[in-house]
């Protein structure tokens, strides 16, 4: 069929002279890109599968005036095949180290803090943001889109991702993508699959039991395709159950482009590819940054495999069609970017950062009311986290330089980082945004590097701020759970001179609270972006109401979680201590990491195992109070949940009902699970009835056997829920037996 249409197009095409069939916007995308596929030449076809990391690359053409990013990939002009321009961009249009002098763009808020918000809407307005730059600076490829579980609360990259659970995560970084290829660009969705920590990120073997993969790690990527439909889907390092993610093909052709029907192409991460036959024939359609991997295999060595027929030329075909595909049904073909940058909007942008930090900041603690601040105090002190200047962000691909600069930034002497990341603060003052709401204030800063000098400058006080903070980044795990260079004593002291004392956390995820009673309040406000210090001094003051609820679970101590420390610590230590001997040709000893826990992650891991947390997932508090009321479920074949929620404080402010199942796993334990939830804002007094859809994959098993989700008909006890411990309202709902096939 496929053949006859490519035909008779092209056919069509040669009796109008210089028509072009493959521009007929009547075609599905696939047919398109089938058309433009037989009219390339096996040159042209080749050179697409593969791309350059221009920092490194050779021999490119001047004309194609490749910048320093992420990558490039030459288009063919006389078709209109646009050059593929790549940018890292989980938080915003990537310039790591400032490889682009002076180009900047706006900093989003961590991934956790915009999961935190637990609204879909402030997801896709940043990605619509992110996106928006990336076109206009001219990139059409955005390497955004991270759907990473947190199974450890240690691994490096947690706070570029959205949480633990993996309906919240589908659904968040489904609308991110929609966002991005809103502006006719392509998004990526990453890092597929199970890249779940950064130490020995590309040696290792994650093992997992496959139903628990697809019930957990998968569903997440199963929804966010789902929503956002990415043109392109990004490979990991890692192996999965003993093959390379990149060359894996239960993964690629068994479940991605097999059960999932997905149209587009697999792209490598930079460094991630091992082979050319088997890559290729596994389901990997391109090689992404060639220089960074061992070989060019997608160059000369794809092209003799095919002469060859060990990749058959369909398969080629296949490969260029899939990339072409993901291009025509996100836009770009038709719509292509401009070949010169253009202005932007930073204004709005720097806007849509600062709703996403104030949406996603957690009130953790609030004990006697301390919050919100009053803005007759008339001394107020911050210590520490360089609050004077600016906000911590997380380091990596995903760091932005941020408009406005960097006030602070410290370079990496080791580890496996320090080449392409920095230490870095975005230039958005607390102090100075604290001093604009309370200009009546004498508002000072101490740095916080004697814990005694800061009890005595908190003591005589009205409030004493601490700014606690933990560093985290792509390529490194944090060994410790701890806040580093002492600041839990900094912490103890000044709530000892203190009792009007609160703490502010930027980190990328859990740290330990040993002060946790000692202190009144307590705020998460992750890396909270390029306006992370205006969106911090507007929920302190109560301009905004705090509404973040947790994408994870924070727990007591390290050992609670399934690996009390990342897997691998040793071999590479043994690696850092033979080089530092004088073998530079050390490398990091392969291994394994195996997750028996499957799909029991994050706050499932607490309730299988009787453990408690510090805080719950979904946990959040406010400056109001809300109540529900009138529950009902309804099953069938669109399960649902409706019920009243009503604002009975004296303050707006905005809600996040959440709804819990039952769910059985497979070793016949019983746990509830995230269903669905919404958010709502209310003004006070106001009753709203709303009605919770559920995705009836959470709570049901998938059969290996049929490749398909199986509910199990009959009652199921559901909750109407404010964190994943809360249990106030359950209800029954009777479920309708279904087995949902793609």
């Amino acid at each position: 069929m496929m053949k006859a249409l490519i035909l008779a197009a092209l056919l069509a095409g040669t009796a109008a002279g210089a028509a072009q069939p493959w521009a007929d916007r009547s075609l599905s995308p696939s047919e398109r890109a089938g058309l433009l596929v037989a009219a390339m030449t096996q040159d042209e076809k080749l050179a697409y599968v593969h791309g350059y990391f221009p920092p490194l690359a050779k021999g490119v053409p001047a004309s194609l005036n490749m910048i320093p990013s992420a990558g490039l990939v030459p288009g063919v002009p006389r078709l209109g095949i646009p050059a593929l321009r790549e940018s890292d961009a989980s938080l915003g249009v990537a310039n790591q180290v400032e490889q682009r002098k002076g180009d900047t763009a706006t900093a989003l808020p961590a991934g956790l803090a915009t999961a935190a918000s637990f609204n879909p809407e402030i997801a896709r307005a940043g990605g619509a943001m992110a996106g928006a730059e990336a076109r206009a600076k001219t990139f059409n490829i955005l390497l955004a889109g991270g759907v990473n579980l947190t199974r450890d609360p240690w691994n490096g990259r947690n706070f570029e991702y959205l949480g633990e659970d993996p309906l919240l995560a589908g659904v968040m970084a489904g609308e991110a993508i929609k966002g991005v290829e809103s502006n006719h660009i392509v998004s990526t969705v990453k890092h597929f699959a199970l890249n779940a920590q950064e130490t020995g990120r590309q040696i290792l073997d994650a093992r997992i039991d496959p139903v628990a993969l697809r019930e957990s790690d998968l569903l997440a990527f199963e929804i966010a395709i789902e929503r956002g439909r990415p043109g392109s889907v990004m490979c990991a390092y890692n192996k999965v159950n003993g093959d390379w993610s990149c060359e894996n093909d239960a993964l690629l052709n068994g479940v991605l482009k097999g059960d999932w029907a997905y149209p587009g192409w697999v792209m490598s991460d930079w460094g991630g590819v091992h082979s050319t036959e088997k890559a290729a024939n596994a389901g990997l359609d391109q090689q992404s940054g060639q220089e960074l991997d061992s070989a060019m295999f997608f160059g000369k060595p794809l092209a003799e495999a095919v002469k060859a027929g060990r990749v058959p030329q369909a398969r080629l075909d296949d490969m260029v069609r899939r990339i072409l595909t993901g291009v025509i049904s996100s836009g770009l073909y038709d719509d292509p970017t401009p070949a010169k940058p253009r202005p932007i909007d930073l204004a709005a942008h720097a806007a849509v950062a600062q709703q996403a930090a104030e949406q996603g900041i957690v009130l953790l603690k609030n004990e006697g009311g301390l919050l919100p601040l009053a803005k007759t105090a008339k001394r107020i002190v911050l210590i520490g986290a360089h609050a004077d200047v600016g906000v911590l962000s997380g380091g990596g691909s995903s760091q932005v330089r941020s408009t406005g600069g960097a006030p602070v930034e410290i370079p990496l002497t080791r580890g496996e980082a320090s080449s392409f990341a920095r230490i870095t603060w975005h230039a958005s003052s607390p102090m100075k945004a604290i001093r604009a709401l309370a200009p009546q204030a004498e508002v000072t800063y101490i740095d916080g590097s004697d814990p005694a000098a800061a009890a005595a400058a908190a003591r005589d006080a009205d409030l004493a701020i601490v700014f606690a903070w933990q560093w985290q980044t792509e390529a490194q795990d944090a060994e410790t759970l701890a806040l580093p260079d002492n600041q839990d004593a900094l912490i103890e002291a000044v709530a000892a001179a203190n009792k009007r004392s609160l703490v502010v956390l930027e980190t990328g995820g859990p740290v330990l609270m040993p002060w946790i009673a000692r202190v009144p309040a307590v705020l998460h406000a992750w890396y909270p972006g390029q306006r992370g210090g205006e969106a911090i001094a507007n929920i302190l003051f109560g301009d905004v109401n705090p509404s973040g609820r947790l994408p994870i679970t924070l727990p007591v101590s390290a050992d609670q979680a399934p690996r009390p420390a990342p897997v691998g610590l040793a071999n590479l230590h043994a690696m850092e201590r033979a080089r530092e001997a004088g073998d530079k040709t050390a490398k990091i000893a392969p291994f394994a990491v195996d997750y028996p826990e499957g799909a029991n992650v994050g706050y499932r891991w607490y309730e299988k195992t009787g453990r408690t947390p510090l805080f719950p997932f979904g946990y959040g508090l406010s400056y109001t109070r809300f109540t529900y009321a009138n529950a009902t479920a309804s099953g069938g074949e669109t399960p649902s949940v409706s019920l009243d929620v009503t604002n009975a404080g004296a303050r707006a402010g905005a809600d996040v009902p959440q709804i819990y199942m039952q769910s059985t796993d497979a070793g016949g334990l019983v746990t509830w699970r995230l269903a669905g939830f919404t958010r709502l804002t209310l003004a006070p007094g106001e009753t709203r009835r709303v009605t919770v859809p559920l995705d009836r994959r959470t709570f049901a098993r998938f059969d290996p056997a049929t490749r398909a989700w199986v509910v199990a008909g009959g009652p199921r006890a559901v909750a109407v829920a404010r964190s994943a411990t809360d249990r106030a309202l359950v209800m029954t709902l009777d479920v309708a037996p279904a087995r949902l096939a793609r």
